[in-house]
């Protein structure tokens, strides 16, 4: 029992441990809260497969806007075939106004709702931006923060996690 007294048995009696610098304190400061989104997200998926509950926030629902119907056929095609979303719906033409360089535009267009993983935005962003013909393609996401069960865990099932 005498080695629970020790408080740092390599070094010699009475001399005590040495205390950390505050370098080595800063460290440690900084990659606790560089590594707290991950280990949250970590806990949160945790809890959820354990606890069977659906996690808000972890898929989302992304717009994107389109020139005509044949170029909202192509993006979502392109997004369902990189395995980008679990499901694209196509919205009618609509109308739209907006600022374009200064002047009011008016113009019609065909909305894409994309529904995938929130993990996957940034992927599914810098795709669609990379296929899309506008100069600033319209890719706007929200979180889904509650819904249909079976719904959500089918999206989870549908698009993969890499």
């Amino acid at each position: 029992m005498e080695w629970l007294s020790q408080r740092c048995p390599l070094l010699p009696a009475g001399q005590g441990c040495p205390r950390p610098s505050r370098g080595t304190l800063l460290l440690v400061v900084i990659l606790s809260l560089l590594m707290y989104p991950v280990l949250r997200s970590l806990a949160l998926q945790l809890h959820s497969a354990v606890t069977g509950s659906y996690v808000s926030g972890t898929h989302s629902v992304a717009f994107v806007n389109c020139l005509n119907e044949q170029i909202a056929k192509d993006i979502a095609r392109a997004i369902m075939d990189k395995k980008l979303a679990a499901y694209v719906s196509i919205l009618p033409k609509s109308s739209a106004l907006y600022f374009w360089k200064g002047e009011l535009e008016e113009s019609t267009e065909i909305l894409l709702l994309v529904k995938t993983r929130t993990s996957k935005i940034g992927e599914l962003s810098n795709y669609v931006r990379s296929i899309h013909p506008f100069e600033i393609p319209e890719i706007i996401s929200l979180p889904i923060d509650q819904g249909n069960p079976l719904y959500l865990k089918w999206i989870e099932e549908s698009v993969p996690w890499d």
